[in-house]
């Protein structure tokens, strides 16, 4: 289990890296991934919120050769804390300093689901050092949390991110936090890094119209509806080849500038440049 500091907390998360032939973790410089997951459905959820991105982790680490963490919040896992949106978005700039100085990146990048996509791109929009976002099934906002913050809080009770009987401290402040949250104003933000906003036309909680709102608010997303696709979609095998092939096609471009800036091009011209052992992606 990773251990990733928070403030105060200690969140806990999985950690997938790229391995060598021989078992050894790859030491040439990839791109990294922080994977943020939704708010839990179903009671008692929160134990086992992200354990379920892991198979995701895996297979971007051995068929992508990157490394990716998958974020347990604050009231989730064995992280410690309660959930709090605007503490979430807080937790995951600490995955991303975090994963950044844990490997060897090119750059980080942040992929999320459900509401974790909203604060994905909160997130990303707050910390410049974040190289792009892939957004899956995220609202537009969270208005509806804010009308319905008591029932939200017994939900939160049930399914274990609220944890202590004392909390919030502050009902008033936790509430009026859902009602300030504007993931197309994020979205504003974030350009012009990339941005992939991936939605399912049957998504029976988020409209699609929500994932186009986003992708106009950045002005240059990429914007993919898929056909007859619910809101789980990290169970939804189209969805997951997209975000691979987006997340390879960027990241690559990145790394590759990422080493000419680190590695002026000779005056020879690029034809000079000698080839670097390692320097090509793991079989």
């Amino acid at each position: 289990m990773e251990e990733i500091p928070s403030g105060p907390l200690t969140l806990s998360g999985y950690l997938a890296r790229p391995l060598r032939s021989d078992g050894e973790v790859l030491r040439a410089p990839r791109p990294a991934v922080v994977i943020c997951h939704g708010l839990p459905a179903a009671p008692g959820g929160a134990a086992t919120a992200g354990r379920s991105y892991r198979v995701l982790a895996d297979r971007l680490a051995s068929e992508m050769g990157w490394s990716a963490l998958v974020l347990n919040y604050r009231g989730c896992g064995a992280s410690g804390g309660d959930f709090s949106l605007l503490g979430w978005v807080e937790d995951v700039r600490a995955a991303v300093d975090h994963v950044a100085g844990r490997t060897n990146t090119t750059g980080v990048w942040v992929a999320g689901f459900g509401t974790g996509g909203a604060v994905a791109l909160r997130a990303a929009a707050d910390s410049p050092t974040v190289r792009g976002v892939v957004s899956v099934g995220a609202p537009v906002d969270f208005g509806e949390w804010a009308a319905n913050a008591d029932r939200l809080l017994r939900h939160s009770r049930d399914t274990g991110v609220v944890r202590s009987d004392s909390f919030p401290a502050n009902p008033r402040a936790w509430r009026d936090q859902f009602a300030g949250f504007s993931t197309t104003e994020a979205a504003d933000r974030l350009a012009p890094r990339p941005l992939m906003v991936v939605h399912g036309s049957d998504d029976e909680l988020v409209p699609s119209l929500d994932a186009r709102a986003i992708a106009d608010a950045h002005g240059a997303a990429d914007l993919r509806i898929i056909a007859s696709g619910g809101h789980r979609l990290r169970y939804d095998p189209r969805c997951i080849s997209l975000v691979l092939g987006w997340l390879d096609r960027h990241g690559h471009d990145t790394a590759a500038m990422s080493a000419l800036s680190a590695d002026p091009v000779p005056a020879g011209g690029p034809e000079a440049l000698p080839t670097a052992e390692g320097s090509a992606p793991p079989a």
